[in-house]
């Protein structure tokens, strides 16, 4: 049986809210606006109490029950934030796109970053996040933001290597250079680059 992305979502808004008594959870994004097209992932912010904010972290087992998880990655950019996560879940078995962005929050959350330290976060992960972002642009004919998604994604890992506008070959470059250095990324690679 086929599982849509609508679908999918609503499953995940659920379990999100019967995980946690007192919390919401509401689509944002495309979905919510109604503009998402296949490319589009799911975000969804989860306000939750306050006294809950640490337990809620551990989305892995609430969102399994949804659908197998593949992949659980924090956002640098709150890691250490008291009252907010942004949360990047990929499932199993379904299009790679598919990724849910989680933002777990409080009511006191103000969107200011509380960064990880270096070593605390994945950047052949994050890299291969833009090199997913890529081949987005070029299905949606945005061929002017490929480079720059590229760029960023080499010099994240620390590479000397730069786009050279085959983009199909770019992002097996960036992927085979991300899963030299973290070969778990593996399956997560060979999806980006079938994608592209």
């Amino acid at each position: 049986m086929s599982l849509s992305r609508s679908t999918l979502a609503n499953r995940v808004l659920a379990a999100l809210e019967a995980a946690q008594a007192g919390s919401r959870a509401s689509l944002r994004g495309s979905l919510a606006r109604g503009t998402a097209d296949a490319y589009s992932d799911i975000d969804v912010e989860w306000l939750v109490p306050s006294a809950a904010f640490p337990g809620c972290l551990a989305v892995t087992p609430v969102l399994s029950a949804v659908r197998p998880v593949a992949a659980v990655r924090f956002s640098p950019d709150f890691l250490h934030s008291p009252v907010q996560r942004l949360v990047f879940v990929r499932f199993a078995g379904v299009p790679v796109f598919w990724r849910l962005d989680l933002d777990v929050r409080t009511e006191s959350a103000d969107d200011r970053p509380v960064p990880a330290a270096e070593g605390e976060w994945s950047r052949p992960a994050s890299a291969l996040a833009n090199a997913l972002g890529a081949v987005k642009a070029v299905a949606r004919g945005r061929f002017d933001d490929v480079r720059g998604l590229l760029d960023r994604g080499f010099e994240r890992i620390g590479s000397d290597s730069r786009a050279t506008g085959d983009a199909p070959a770019d992002i097996a470059r960036l992927a085979a250079q991300c899963v030299r250095l973290e070969p778990e990324l593996a399956g997560f690679a060979a999806e980006v680059v079938a994608a592209a």
